[in-house]
Order: C-alpha cells, then structure tokens, then sequence
C-alpha cells in the first residue's frame, strides 16, 4: 500500500514481488511470481539511470526464495550508499485462524527471512504467528510476546511491532492486542528500550492488504517521529481503524439486504481514506510499558 506514503509526501520506485491479476483474497487470481534475475533486471535499470538513492526500503509480500535473498544484497548495496538507509521488512508469511496458524507462502522463505532477511531489517512489523516462527518461541502471554520482541531484537531490528495478537484484551473479546518495542542508542552507548500496547476493537471482515498499509504508515509516521514509537503507532492504528471502518460500511452497503461482502466489496478504500491518512485522528492510544 505505497499509495499511502505517497499521500504522506514519499517520492516512491515500486518494483513489485509478484504480478498478479488482483490479490490472493479472491478464489481465482492469474500472473507471475518474479524472480531474483527479474528483481536485479529491474534494479540495474535504476542503477544504469544512477537514480538509486534512496532514505527507505519497504518490502512486504514474496513468494520466491531467490528473490527475497536478491533483497538482502540490494539493501546492503543501498546502505553503503546511504548509512542512514532504513530497512522496513513486513514479513509476510502467514497468520492465525481460530488459534491454528499456517503459512500462505512457500515454506523456505522463513529461513531466509531469519537468517538474511531481519539481520538487515531496521523495522519489522510481524503479526503474532510470524513473530512466534522468527523466533521459533510461542506466544501465550504479553510478558512472552515481550521476550519474542528482544529475541528479535538480538537478530538486528531495532524497532519491532507485532501488528496483531490473539492475547486477551482487558477490555473484552472485541479488542485485538497489538505490541511494539524500539531500541535507541544514546551518545554514551548506552540503550533505552520503549515498549508499547494498543488495544483496538475489532472488525468482523477478512481483509487482504491491512499488513502492507499498516508496514507502509508505521514507515512515513516512524520518519515524521523517529524516537517517539508511541506516537507513531497511535497515527498508524488510528489511521488504520478510519480506513477499515469506511471500507466496512461502504462493503455492507454494496451488499446489501444483510449478505456476507464479497471480496470486491472489501477492497480497502484507500482513496476515500485520503485525509485520515494525512491527519488521523487519535482514536487507539498506545500504553507505555
């Protein structure tokens, strides 16, 4: 969802993963699944044109191996370019349904997330059940969800979300449990680590795409408050809540007479979204802990 980075004032080169007809939520979909020749085909274009500077790198959905450890070189590559460079990685590799998780991408990509992939990650915003396979420990309790995020953090990212949890909310089944954790080094040495919880109500939908807005928001607002994760994460949630409660209402409206929305219903108004993502207004509050 790079459309809202560009909203929020981001000069964007989108090379994609995959070229796909639409996105996996509906029953049928046709395209490619590209490759690292493909990958590095299209970034020695940018080269040739010396137009491969870049402030971020935002990676999110991928389905080939060799591809995914293309990434990791071109990262290093930018990063000798720009020390300051930093690496979003939304590890996209499956989620939990009914407490069961699975994965929706080819088994080898997770060792090459962990071994290649979150080494060079600055940011990673991974859900609970991609949280629980990076670090290969489960998720029972917020004081385990806390561990996993350091364990992370010993593997490289210095900032850590996990986007969605299926922990017990205080305030009911109808709030979902999302953590967050930023290291910051001081002039001394020394480092301070701030922690986060927010508790957002629930939305009774399948969406496809949320992970991809949520990586690309927490992006633009971490630049905009680089040391303040409780800020960022409060405009990213809040936002996210105004994007999804638009695109729910206007998905039962298009439905109609009480049906379950089709998937094309539940395409993420992005577009009609515009100002809540230039401006959210603060309706998550993130808990200091």
């Amino acid at each position: 969802m790079f459309q809202s980075c560009d909203v929020l004032g981001f000069e964007i080169d989108a090379l994609n993963s995959v070229q796909f007809s639409n996105h996996t939520g509906y029953a049928h979909w046709k395209g490619q699944v590209l490759n690292s020749d493909e990958l590095h085909e299209l970034y020695e274009g940018l080269k040739l044109n010396d137009v491969n500077k870049y402030d971020y790198v935002l990676t999110g959905y991928t389905r080939d191996k060799s591809f995914l450890a293309s990434v990791v070189d071109i990262v290093r590559e930018l990063k000798q370019q720009n020390s300051k460079l930093v690496y979003v990685c939304d590890p996209v590799m499956g989620d939990k349904w009914n407490g069961e998780g699975s994965m929706y991408v080819p088994e080898d990509l997770l060792p090459v997330y962990k071994e290649k992939v979150v080494p060079v990650a600055d940011i990673i915003t991974p859900n609970q059940f991609e949280a629980e396979l990076l670090s290969g420990r489960k998720i029972h309790s917020e004081e385990e969800a806390l561990v996993v995020m350091d364990v992370l953090h010993a593997m490289g990212p210095d900032t850590v979300v996990i986007t969605s949890s299926d922990l017990p909310s205080s305030r009911g089944s109808d709030y979902l449990i999302a953590l967050g954790s930023q290291r910051t080094r001081n002039p001394d040495g020394s480092v301070v680590t701030e922690r986060i919880r927010m508790e957002m109500h629930k939305v009774d939908a399948v969406f496809v795409g949320t992970g991809d807005l949520f990586a690309a928001m927490l992006l633009a607002w971490t630049h905009k408050h680089p040391n303040n994760l409780k800020v960022a994460c409060e405009k990213t949630v809040s936002a996210m809540h105004h994007v999804l409660q638009r695109t729910i209402k206007c998905a039962k409206a298009q439905a109609a007479g009480g049906l379950k929305p089709r998937p094309a219903q539940l395409e993420l108004r992005i577009v009609q979204s515009k100002k809540d993502i230039e401006n959210p207004e603060i309706v998550v509050q993130a808990t200091v802990l």
